[in-house]
């Protein structure tokens, strides 16, 4: 039998069958796992079918994080012959023998391994560093199926919040997390690890929240070295001057009562003061201080009128879409005395307009 491939490799044993781990040069990926599969019918594929859009976000990730990038391991079947020669050491270490006519079919990981070959036509000084390789011994397509599942179904994506909260990379994310970190309101009232909150959770808002609230303030406008001072001192004002917020820190109002009987907790809310946020570090000479203190004066019970079809469906639903963010938003200007654009006052007319018919 003739070899053509000899890996380096740790043996280990899983479910009664031997497996190798093997630290593959990036620069044979190409030549290991070709990607003919990809065109095959899926119930003839070991794989989903790759997704062209992800590969230049992963590729992006590691050409800009260049001393920094990491990925998890490959998982691929060997459908060929190979004897693994192990070491004099006898601990589980040795050589990997692959024939030169077996096939490595990919299991998990094509998505990577597809965007390191993109990574690799910019930056070639990539090609000899590795990347490690579980490989399996073929048993056929359905086996190879059932690894492709089991590697893959019981994963679970992390949160948005907790991927803000660890992310060091994206400028907004720090930013954010330190803002709500310096608001004590925020602070305390802010999950920074769920995406969607319980009825009985003792927080009111999740850490991804005012990441797209900020992402709606900082909308069109260039991130400076002042950028985090305005976010803190816009959220602190904000925070401030919401009674029912106040009066949940004195221990006259509830939670509960907070959720079920105004809108000022809700993600629909939050996304709209993130628009009110964008007029001021857009126009810094409107001054936040003259307009956020009228928020006192804002009606935020969930009976309130002019909230019923803005935010509020006929059943009592919260709305959350993009249009209710923006309706929200006009009826915050028109109570604390920010002009609306004529795009906005648009929308409020076709809007009284659909609720007067």
């Amino acid at each position: 039998m003739d070899f053509a491939y000899k890996f380096p490799v740790v043996r280990g044993r899983q479910a009664g069958r031997d497996y190798f781990i093997a630290m593959v040069p990036l620069k044979m990926l190409s030549r290991l796992f070709p990607n003919e599969e990809e065109y095959v019918l899926p119930e003839y594929r070991a794989q989903r079918k790759l997704n062209e859009s992800r590969i230049p976000i992963i590729s992006k990730y590691i050409t800009e994080n260049r001393d920094s990038y990491v990925f998890s391991a490959l998982a691929a079947s060997i459908d060929g012959q190979f004897e693994f020669h192990e070491s004099k050491d006898g601990k589980g270490t040795g050589i990997l023998e692959v024939s030169m006519d077996a096939r490595f079919l990919i299991n998990d990981g094509q998505h990577r391994k597809a965007a390191i070959l993109d990574a690799l036509e910019e930056d070639d000084s990539l090609a000899d560093e590795t990347i490690s390789v579980v490989f399996y011994e073929d048993q056929g397509l359905a086996r190879s199926q059932q690894i492709f599942t089991d590697l893959n179904k019981h994963a679970v994506k992390t949160s948005n919040s907790i991927s803000e909260l660890y992310d060091s990379r994206d400028e907004l994310a720090v930013i954010n997390r330190n803002v709500v970190s310096y608001v004590k309101f925020l602070d305390e009232y802010t999950d920074k690890e769920k995406d969607i909150l319980g009825k009985y959770s003792s927080k009111l808002f999740t850490l991804n929240t005012f990441y797209t609230a900020n992402k709606r303030i900082l909308s069109g406008v260039k991130i400076t070295t002042d950028t985090e001072g305005i976010l803190k001192r816009y959220w602190s004002l904000v925070a401030n001057n919401i009674t029912q917020w106040e009066e949940l820190n004195k221990h006259e109002i509830s939670k509960v009562d907070l959720r079920e009987n105004y809108i000022i907790t809700q993600g629909v809310v939050i996304q709209a003061l993130g628009v009110i946020g964008n007029v001021f570090i857009s126009n810094p000479e409107i001054s936040m201080e003259e307009f956020l203190c009228k928020l006192r004066d804002v009606d935020w019970r969930r009976s309130a009128p002019q909230w019923k079809l803005r935010i509020i469906r006929v059943d009592g639903k919260i709305i959350t879409s993009n249009k209710a963010i923006s309706l929200a938003a006009i009826q915050i200007k028109k109570e604390i005395g920010l002009n609306l654009t004529e795009e906005e006052q648009e929308k409020e007319r076709l809007f009284q307009e659909s609720i007067n018919i």
